[in-house]
């Protein structure tokens, strides 16, 4: 379960304003995107999708992980084959990601796919586009565009010397131009580079040039911990301008890492709300506990909520009762081996730090089956 802001709320503090670009809302399979949906969170599979059973485990995790939308590659005749079984026991939609063989696009479509990754333009000939938006049309499928700097059209490459910004949109519009003279309009865009100016500047172009919905990401962003930071330098940039409908986080690492910060970025901008929201102090010698390995335990412990709540775990009196004050269970440090638990802002009764891990578990998980 997750919640995302309500917009009469934003009124009490101004300054904590989103005002979302207005688009239009397409839907992907039971997922809508755009206008005034949630911003959904997606990743993909790493598995081969020809292995229909491996692939669905890694669904489920991420699914667990809260995972709104997943994609799966679709290389060859083999994947889509397995497609039918993937989408017949996922229970989130499935975008299937299509290069350059139109046949492929048609049999995902038909095997259930609720999305279609694809470049009208890579596809070949006039009769094969058509062929591939009308199977779009009969089996019910959206289309994202997807836009990469690192493969740019020949032509835009010449014309424009290096991927840019100009030539990202440009790229964007040409193919969304072909969907629109067959009269579809059912697609998302992306314009990913793996440079964050670049994304950033990307972006901000085109959701000026079309009112379709924005799927947003640093594509190739790295390893877990740097490509975290880029993504949330260029997808915070993004989404605090109102800009984006439904992302990715691009990272070398398990598809639930990714699931993971794209909820942590939009928790942060309080777009959307899922899980415990732990706010910690770095910890220092005024520390009552050992606050960063009583963190760590915690966060373990309270992943299997999904409930959207907050945890304040603050090793001394300085901040921890001005940052209870505003969570739904809080613990301060004190001394003598004991600190202050706090319910909805209020000092309710003491605990000793050899029993506030279990005991602080017992009252979040309390709290979460109230909500």
């Amino acid at each position: 379960m997750d919640t995302h802001q309500p917009h009469d709320h934003t009124h009490v503090r101004p300054w904590r304003m989103i005002q979302r670009r207005p688009s239009r809302k397409i839907m992907v399979g039971k997922v809508a995107v755009g206008g005034d949906a949630p911003i959904s969170v997606q990743s993909m599979t790493n598995t081969l999708t020809s292995d229909a059973q491996a692939t669905l485990r890694q669904i489920a995790a991420m699914e667990e992980a809260g995972a709104d939308i997943v994609r799966v590659s679709c290389p060859d005749v083999d994947s889509t084959a397995a497609l039918k079984t993937i989408v017949d026991n996922a229970h989130v939609p499935i975008v299937a990601d299509i290069h350059f063989h139109y046949k492929r696009a048609i049999e995902a479509a038909k095997a259930g796919a609720a999305c279609l990754r694809i470049n009208p333009g890579n596809i070949g000939s006039p009769d094969r586009v058509k062929e591939v938006i009308q199977a779009a049309k009969d089996y019910g499928c959206s289309m994202r565009i997807g836009v990469n700097a690192g493969s740019l059209e020949k032509d835009l490459m010449e014309k424009y010397g290096e991927p840019c910004p100009e030539a990202m949109v440009e790229s964007a519009l040409f193919h969304a131009n072909i969907l629109r003279d067959h009269d579809f309009h059912e697609f998302k865009i992306s314009v990913k580079a793996s440079d964050v100016f670049l994304t950033v500047a990307a972006y901000n172009a085109l959701a000026d040039a079309i009112d379709c919905p924005l799927h947003i990401g640093v594509t190739e962003a790295g390893p877990l911990r740097t490509g975290t930071i880029k993504s949330a330098i260029g997808l915070g940039n993004l989404l605090w301008a109102g800009i984006g409908d439904t992302l990715r986080v691009s990272l070398a690492a398990d598809p639930v890492e990714e699931i993971k910060v794209g909820f942590d970025l939009l928790k942060s901008l309080g777009l959307r709300h899922r899980g415990v929201n732990i706010i910690a102090c770095p910890s220092c010698a005024r520390q009552g506990f050992n606050v960063i390995d009583t963190v760590a335990k915690l966060e373990e412990r309270l992943a299997h909520i999904a409930k959207p709540m907050s945890l304040s775990i603050i090793g001394c009196v300085v901040n921890g009762p001005g940052e209870a004050l505003y969570t739904d269970v809080g613990f301060t440090g004190g001394g003598a081996g004991s600190g202050m638990v706090y319910l909805a802002g209020k000092p309710d009764h003491k605990l000793s730090n050899a029993d506030m891990i279990e005991h602080i578990v017992e009252l979040v998980e309390a709290h979460a089956e109230k909500l």
